[in-house]
């Protein structure tokens, strides 16, 4: 009876034991193949060795595709993702769906009052927070500063566009394969879009009036559209309308561009002496204006947040908590440098000396940053927030369209007026179509 008794405790014991060995999650994380993303995913070690009970997988994806495959999985509530990739446009629009687990039960530690209020202000909804930002950014303009002295040029801190334009054409050799201008052209509303939009309102450009009439049909569009074609046209790169973020940041790197408006976050790859050969000769400004008291620049954060469908959401705030925490920044600063931390989050990072001392680029990307008003994104009132966006849920898919007839007017296949024709009449069949 002893002997029989034994068995069977140590088969418990057994069956306990293997139990807990399998007592693993494995939480999916949805997200973008972009530099800091993928330097993430190369420190989870970190992560997993304080938590060996957590698997992760990784679906690292090209930007407009990671948005549509989230949008279709969350709108779902398909818990196909864990934690998702997700911007300043989709977090308020999902909170308030239901569709995000609140994150304001992040453990004190990691310091919510330490984030920088017009972050933070992007990924709140009714007091509730529902996406940690992994980087911020706005836009600005980087330049070789030994191109601009060939030039004869001196950059201002806060050029105009004439100057962007100017500066273009005497930089531009092309027998050598130096444009002297690269921007987005690849369509989608956060690639061409979102640099357009935020153009547009340093023009006076609206999406819309008061009363939700598209504008396209407007000088301001109008004149934003043409110095855009007239810039990509005469002083960009050849295949321009294949180009987004990546591809424009390879260029940079490689020497290609004389001057490059995008998002701040690129500072720290462009001044990298390991991946760009302009490392050195980098400079900095804020985005352009046209004298109209608004700047072309935008603002977003890059935001890691909890789908409701998920079945795993207090491992998956853990993730969270230590991707974007004051910890993860002294990780990379360790490991990569304190030029190489996630900028744009934390107001910490800002009064860190070391990181002002490593980064050049500190001070105006939290100026483009703090500069960027979301609540008054335009010279004229709107009826809606956002810089490069319009916070309601059919601006994407309307953007998409519009990004697609932008893109194709730079790849030479129809005009400006064409374009915008197009672009004004898609908009009011959607926006009517919608209900508004």
């Amino acid at each position: 009876m002893k002997l029989s008794t034994s068995f069977f405790v140590i088969g418990a014991m057994a069956a306990s034991a293997a139990t807990v060995a399998t007592a693993e999650t494995t939480l999916t994380i949805a997200t973008v193949n972009n530099g800091d993303m993928v330097r993430m995913q190369g420190l989870t070690d970190d992560f997993t060795s304080k938590n060996p009970d957590i698997k992760l997988e990784w679906v690292t994806l090209e930007e407009n595709v990671l948005r549509q495959r989230v949008t279709q999985d969350v709108a779902a509530k398909g818990g196909q993702f864990d934690v998702m990739t997700i911007g300043t446009y989709e977090v308020p629009i999902w909170g308030k769906q239901g569709w995000l687990v609140s994150l304001d039960d992040l453990p004190a530690a990691w310091d919510a009052n330490d984030l920088l209020p017009a972050i933070r202000d992007g990924l709140t909804v009714d007091g509730t927070l529902y996406a940690a930002p992994f980087y911020g950014e706005s836009s600005m303009v980087m330049y070789r500063k030994d191109l601009m002295k060939e030039a004869g040029l001196e950059m201002p801190k806060a050029p105009t566009w004439d100057f962007i334009k100017k500066a273009a054409e005497a930089m531009t050799d092309k027998e050598n394969d130096v444009y002297g201008i690269c921007l987005r052209g690849k369509a989608g509303w956060g690639e061409n879009m979102a640099f357009l939009t935020a153009m547009s309102n340093s023009y006076g450009a609206r999406w819309f009036d008061e009363n939700w009439k598209a504008q396209f049909d407007t000088a301001p569009w109008k004149q934003t559209l043409t110095t855009y074609m007239d810039l990509m046209t005469n002083y960009g790169p050849p295949g321009a309308s294949t180009n987004g973020f990546n591809e424009n940041l390879s260029l940079f790197q490689q020497g290609k561009c004389g001057m490059w408006i995008d998002a701040t976050v690129a500072a720290s790859f462009v001044t990298n002496p390991d991946d760009s050969t302009v490392a050195d000769q980098v400079g900095f400004a804020l985005a352009p204006d046209a004298g109209l008291g608004k700047r072309g620049n935008w603002l977003w954060a890059w935001s890691l947040a909890i789908p409701a469908g998920s079945d795993a959401t207090d491992e998956a705030k853990k993730f969270v908590a230590w991707a974007t925490s004051k910890e993860y920044t002294a990780l990379v600063a360790e490991k990569e440098g304190w030029a190489n931390v996630p900028p744009g989050t934390r107001k910490s990072l800002y009064d860190n000396a070391k990181y002002q001392k490593a980064a050049p680029f500190a001070q105006m990307t939290l100026d483009s940053i703090n500069s960027a008003d979301p609540k008054n994104p335009t010279v004229d009132p709107v009826p809606y927030t956002g810089v490069q966006f319009v916070a309601i849920p059919e601006f994407a898919g309307i953007a998409t369209q519009v990004g697609q007839e932008f893109s194709a007017a730079l790849a030479g296949q129809q005009t400006v007026d064409e374009a915008l024709a197009k672009a004004q009449a898609l908009t009011t069949d959607e926006m009517e179509a919608a209900g508004y």
